[in-house]
């Protein structure tokens, strides 16, 4: 058992040497990316409920 977790350690480790993290520009252009798609999709769901809660509200008089 000991044998197979330092095995797995051992992967862990030479996995994470691997691992290429983003620089600063593409870091903040990833962050706008995902700022900007998150207030499109949020605007998109209030639309969408206020639509149906007027569908609803009509339905229900």
């Amino acid at each position: 058992m000991i044998e197979k977790i330092q095995a797995f350690l051992k992967e862990v480790m030479l996995e994470w040497k691997k691992v290429v993290y983003p620089g600063k520009e593409e870091l903040i252009g990833s962050t706008w990316v995902v700022v900007i798609f998150s207030f499109v999709v949020s605007m998109f769901l209030g639309f969408v409920d206020m639509g149906l809660s007027k569908l609803v509200s009509t339905l229900i008089r």
